[in-house]
């Protein structure tokens, strides 16, 4: 048996393993493994996101009340939705109402998808006294740059024949006049975003994310065209600076872009929304350590994931840190440079990537009952 200092706690702050462990699971598995290990350790567990899908669960295991309602799905199915507050707080995922996992039979309509049901889960937020709204860009099945969102909220999109438009990124070529008269005041509006994309271009939400949502290339130009045309009506009817070309715009299909002209919302990382959501600085206090991670540890995990801000956090209190992952792809360097000490993956004990992925919560328990165990007897 391993033994260690009694010096400090361990600190858990993982996300999830997608397609197999929720954040919660992934750092339940992993505080079993070092207590089957290391009898007596001092743990804590803060599950984390970056503000795609599991923010809401986030948010929930830092004391949020979890409520739920109905919604518009992306194809205009009606669902059962949650949201998180905690006084005059809300926590929304764009992922919940509006998400590819929301499409029906997961059939893509990359086209006609809509941003409505995001809408009315703010709209529902707001008739629950929310005056402070954090919404969690990521995981979208729409490129219509928020339109539909904007509608559920109030505002009218019009076509040359005083018509309100149909739903989805296509319509919005038809778009010739917006009414923002009827648009909901929001007090505060967060955007939790991880990454930079402008709303428009090679490297705007169509092009990079449409072909995700099935867009074929014909697709992402009407798409993009759909997109350049709702930036300029805007522009005009609000007479505000072009928010098409601010990083973050394109993200969640343009959603991102919708949130900052209409609704004034600042973007700000989703990690670091998350980790203060859950009062990180004061659970990391007098930790010895903190293991964070996800299911892919790669180059994108370096940009504004989940592991790179729990590292960057975690680097504040000068608390060391090392990951935990299905699989890795990082170097040594990247690591880091990165502030991760070292790197764990399931695949480093178990060859077979589908039984990582069936079998992920027994061996991230193994992996924390070995690889993990060297590392806290160093550290002790």
């Amino acid at each position: 048996m391993s033994t260690v200092s009694s010096a400090g706690h361990v600190l858990l702050a993982t996300d999830k393993f997608k397609g197999s462990l929720t954040a919660a699971e992934a750092t339940a598995h992993l505080a079993a493994g070092l207590r089957r290990a290391v009898p007596g350790l001092g743990i804590r567990t803060v599950p984390v996101a970056d503000g795609g899908e599991g923010t809401v669960d986030a948010a929930v295991e830092a004391g949020f009340a979890r409520v739920l309602t109905r919604a518009t799905g992306p194809t205009g199915v009606p669902i059962e939705v949650d949201f998180a507050v905690r006084g005059e707080t809300a926590v929304i995922e764009v992922a919940e109402a509006s998400g590819l996992r929301r499409l029906p039979r997961g059939e893509a309509a990359p086209l006609s998808a809509s941003s409505y049901g995001t809408g009315e889960l703010i709209r529902a937020a707001l008739d629950a006294g929310c005056t402070r709204i954090i919404l969690g860009l990521g995981g979208s099945a729409c490129t219509d740059g928020g339109a539909g969102l904007a509608q559920a909220l109030g505002a009218r999109l019009l076509d040359a024949d005083g018509e309100e438009l149909s739903p989805g990124g296509a319509a919005l070529t038809r778009l010739v006049r917006v009414d923002l008269t009827g648009l909901a005041a929001i007090g505060e509006l967060i955007v939790a975003c991880d990454v930079d994309n402008p709303l428009l271009g090679p490297n705007g939400a169509a092009a990079i994310y449409g072909p995700q949502k099935g867009a074929t290339a014909e697709d992402v130009a009407l798409l993009d065209a759909g997109l350049a045309n709702w930036a300029k009506v805007i522009s005009i009817s609000t007479s505000d600076a072009d928010f098409a070309r601010v990083p973050g715009a394109g993200a969640a299909g343009g959603i991102g872009f919708a949130a900052l002209a209409l609704l004034g919302a600042r973007l700000e990382p989703g990690i670091d929304i998350v980790l203060d959501l859950a009062d990180f600085p004061a659970k990391a206090a007098g930790a010895r350590l903190v293991i964070t991670g996800e299911g892919s540890l790669d180059a994108q995990s370096l940009r504004g994931k989940a592991p790179a801000g729990v590292a960057r956090a975690a680097a504040r209190g000068g608390i060391p840190v090392i990951a935990v992952a299905g699989v890795c792809t990082l170097t040594p360097a990247e690591l880091e440079a990165a502030g991760i000490r070292a790197a764990y993956a399931l695949a480093d004990i178990e060859p077979d990537l589908d039984r990582c992925i069936l079998e992920a919560g027994p061996l991230l328990e193994q992996l924390a009952a070995g690889l993990l165990v060297a590392t806290l007897t160093g550290a002790a």
